[in-house]
């Protein structure tokens, strides 16, 4: 399964929030934001804190890539 966080980048730059702000808010630990900067999956648990810090859907701030595998 490939994703992509791109949406997540870009919901930040629209907040004006940095990652390790968003790190430090949805408490989770600073390697699983490098996994996302790399596309790599995250658990359900950590994308449901981001979506309630961020007041968003997953579909905001993730999407699946058809076509890549990783």
């Amino acid at each position: 399964m490939a994703v992509s966080f791109d949406r997540l980048w870009k919901q930040l730059i629209d907040r004006g929030m940095s990652g390790s702000e968003l790190r430090k808010a949805a408490v989770f630990a600073p390697n699983t934001l490098t996994r996302m900067r790399k596309n790599q999956t995250v658990s359900m648990a950590v994308l449901d804190r981001i979506c309630g810090v961020l007041d968003c859907d997953y579909a905001d701030i993730m999407e699946h890539v058809k076509g890549e595998k990783k």
